[in-house]
This record gives C-alpha cells, structure tokens and sequence, in this order.
C-alpha cells in the first residue's frame, strides 16, 4: 500500500498531442522509482506465463454442473428472503445485453451479431419476466449497491430501450443512493448527447471498449475507431461528472509490436482515465469462432507480449497509476485504489470491485450469479432463455452447490487475490481448522515462490509480495483443489 494518498494528477483540458498525429513518435516512458518499480525482468514474467483461472469465483464456472437447475437457485433465494443476516447486506446486479451491431475478431463474450435493433425490445420484455420470476421468490424492494450492465453492447439499447430497462429495475429493486452503477460503452455506438442521459438515468461510471487506437491493429481485429472519438468523449464525460471512468486495453493482437503498444499507452495515460484495465488476448480460434479471422502469424510472438506486459507496467506505474491485481490499475485517487489501500477489495464476476462481499443477481442470457453459498449460470442461448421463460420458469442450466471446503478454500483464494494476505487464526476461527494441519501440502507448495519472492510465509500468515502482486494468480491456484487434482489447464487463458 502507498503511505499516504496522492494527489490525483491533473487532466489534459486539450487534445494531447498525440491523437493529433498517430504517426508522431511518443516520448520513452520515465524510468519508474526504485521505491514504485516492482523487482521483476522479463524472465520472471515469461517463467509464469501458464494458463490459470481469472478466480472471479472458486471454484470456477468451468466445475459448475447441469445438475443443478432452477429449483435449486429458486431455494437460494428464499433461503436469502428468510435468512436476516444476508437479507441484511445489500445486493449486486449485473444484466447482460448480448446484442452487438458489428462483430469483433479477438471477442470470447456471449454476443448476438445484428443490426435489427428491435431485437433489443423483445429482450427486454423476456428480462422483465426473469426479473418478475426472482422477485417472486427473492422478494420486492431487495436494496442494491452495485449494478453493472455488460455484454455484448449495453448502447446498442437505444435511448427509450435503457430507460425501460432501469424502470424494471428500479420497480423490483431499491438502487442505494451512494451505489456504483456502471456500464460499458462501446465508443463507437454513442456521443455526448446519449453520454448525459445515462448521467441522468443514474449511471455514475463508465469503461470504455478502446483495446488499442492503432489503425492497423483495428483494422485486424475489425473495430475500427479513431482514437479522437475516445478523447472527445472521454472529456465529456469528466464534464457530466462520471465518478469513475474505466479504459480497456488489449496487448497481444494482431499487428501488434512493442513500440506500437508503446504508443496507444502514451496516449490513453495522457487521458488519464480514473482506471485502465489491461487484458492479455487470449488466441483460442478452437472455442472462440470469431478468432478464427485473426491471422496467426500476424500475433506477437510469446517474447513480445512478455515485452509489451513488462514496458506497459512500466508505463503505467510511471504515469501515477496504482496496481490493483491482475489486470487492474487505478489512479490513487479512485475508489479502487483506495479500496485496496484500506484492506476493503472484493472480487466477484466483474472483477474487483469495492462494494462488500455481498450476493449478485445475475439477469440476462448466459448471465453468472452468486446468491449464498451457490453458484448459478442462465441458458447461453437466446432461444433456451426466451423458451424457459415462456414456461414461466428461472432460466438458470447450471450452476454448483458449494461444499465446506470449497468455501474454506474459496475464502483463502480471494483473501490472496484481494488483500495479498491470508492470517492463519482468522481462517481458522471461521472454518474451524487448524490452518497449517489442513494446509500443509499447499504450503510447501509455496516454498518454491517464496524462494523467487512472490510471497512471505510467516509462522502465522501469508502474504503476497510487491512483485507477487503480478502473478497473483499463481499462487492462489495452490490452493485450487480441482486444479491440482486436475491438471489439463488449457480451457483457461494464460497468466501473462
């Protein structure tokens, strides 16, 4: 954690110069402090470059089974209706809009490629029935404290579509006043005019789809944007007020180079966006059947996204931001940055979060939940999620009852990956264990990344070092008991 809280660092009022010529060859970025700089090389980050789970949940959706269905999430939700203690704390919502007007190669989301927008109204009316069939069993008036809208593209909801969205909401739902309510915006596909009604709808922060401003870059994964379209929006929403403004970058596409990842960072740091998340692409043509345009030769060799990884932290921590974890970075100032610093970061299937620990309502095809000790997954496909609530059942196909010691281990991976530290007696005291007894394979596991620096075994915890914070992932699959006894890792994508 930083010592003290920073100053945030002021905003460009103007263009930057480097959206004014994408030709024009950016600045070398500063050499970090030797206080800020994480003591890693490229070699470190290639010997950990392995596939592992992201661990938005543990265990993982690839362990969830068909065996468990509706009737078992339905009993989830009256069990938290009766339960006080979990009634008590205030839920998170995500809604998923699969629609997308234009189809992205690098893409692995659930997504419906068309320009027949009135498909948007009919999803709609579906979504008000699941909302009607949760409710029934979870109760009206539930308060909630975080709402995500991902997809797909939430804005390709035209105007009158998302207000009716957030009117179904809000008749089941209490949306807390000081709540996070975020959606993700394909720049492409909105302008200010649009920007400020989501203002006025109740969103307070945004993540913009960027993945690179390269012309060429876009050209292959077919997402052409210019990069003058982002800053113009991006200053309108500072002028809106947005409390937090998220950019997503993607290193390893094709046509990509270390110089020309080099690039797009300058020019997204000279935005200065309140978080940037930086996702490694993943190449899986075999799931994934958009990938299958992507030309493979035309990928970054595995030295080259090692590069572009190590000069982008470098980038990055320079231009004032803060790792969170994974592929997370904040400016100090944000919630998230802070949420870390005070010990207060969660996780759940949007990633980090500040919001507590609380149970997601997931709505919409394909869409993931969490309610009690249960995880749930709707029909990933719009025609068994129409069908399933055309015969006035919860759409969920899947989903895992969690065992005791999944939610033993599940407790001790999330305590790595978001406080970097795991206090024995603490674990202990909630599971009735004794710590090292019950762990004792996993922690001689460790002692090899501890010898290379990535955590500290103490007599009475655990905890991640600075340069471990980069390959959390790593040392929480320790403790992943299916992925020990199970060692095909290839369905997940890799750490680096």
């Amino acid at each position: 954690p930083l010592a003290a809280q920073l100053t945030r660092l002021p905003r460009p009022t103007t263009m930057p110069s480097t959206l004014l010529s994408e030709s024009a060859a950016p600045s070398r970025p500063q050499s970090v402090p030797a206080s800020a700089a994480p003591a890693m090389t490229p070699a470190t980050l290639k010997r950990f470059d392995v596939s592992g789970p992201r661990y938005t949940s543990y265990p993982t959706a690839d362990r969830f089974v068909e065996a468990f269905g509706s009737d078992d999430y339905a009993q989830a939700l009256r069990q938290r209706r009766t339960g006080s203690s979990a009634r008590a704390l205030p839920l998170s919502l995500y809604v998923h809009v699969p629609f997308c007007e234009s189809l992205c190669y690098f893409c692995a989301c659930n997504k419906i490629v068309t320009r027949h927008h009135e498909r948007g109204d009919d999803y709609l009316r579906y979504l008000a029935r699941e909302v009607d069939l949760q409710v029934a069993q979870l109760g009206r008036g539930a308060l909630v404290s975080q709402l995500h809208l991902g997809g797909g593209t939430p804005t390709f909801l035209d105007d009158a579509g998302l207000g009716r969205l957030m009117d179904i909401l809000r008749s089941a739902f209490v949306l807390a006043p000081d709540g996070e309510y975020s959606i993700e915006i394909d720049p492409r596909t909105i302008d200010e005019g649009r920007l400020g009604k989501r203002a006025a709808m109740g969103f307070n922060r945004l993540s913009f789809g960027v993945q690179d401003v390269d012309s060429a870059v876009q050209k292959a994964v077919h997402r052409i944007q210019p990069a003058a379209q982002v800053f113009d929006l991006m200053a309108a929403a500072r002028r809106l007020g947005f409390a937090s403004v998220n950019v997503d970058l993607i290193y390893g596409l094709p046509k990509q180079t270390a110089s020309s990842f080099d690039r797009t960072l300058a020019q997204i740091c000279e935005l200065r966006p309140d978080r940037i998340a930086l996702y490694a692409y993943a190449h899986l043509p075999e799931r994934f059947k958009p990938q299958r345009r992507i030309e493979a030769a035309e990928l970054p060799e595995a030295a080259t996204k090692v590069d572009m990884l190590s000069r982008s932290i470098a980038a990055l921590t320079a231009a004032g931001y803060v790792y969170i974890g994974m592929d997370h970075f904040a400016l100090p100032t944000d919630a998230l940055a802070i949420a870390k610093r005070q010990g207060r970061l969660h996780r759940n299937f949007q990633g980090y979060s500040t919001q507590p620990d609380c149970d997601l309502v997931a709505l919409g095809v394909s869409a993931i939940g969490r309610v009690g000790a249960t995880y749930s997954q709707n029909a990933k496909t719009l025609e068994e999620y129409y069908d399933l609530l055309d015969q006035g059942r919860l759409p969920v196909v899947r989903g895992l009852a969690l065992s005791r010691d999944d939610v033993l281990r599940r407790s001790v991976i999330m305590a790595l990956m978001c406080q970097g530290q795991v206090n024995f007696e603490s674990i202990a005291l909630a599971h009735l264990i004794d710590f090292r007894r019950h762990f004792a394979a996993e922690l001689e596991a460790l002692a090899p990344l501890a010898a290379q620096g990535l955590v500290t075994l103490g007599e009475h915890e655990i905890e991640v070092t600075p340069t471990g914070w980069f390959f959390v992932r790593a040392i929480a699959m320790v403790f992943d008991r299916y992925l020990q006894a199970d060692r095909n890792r290839t369905r997940f994508s890799r750490i680096i």
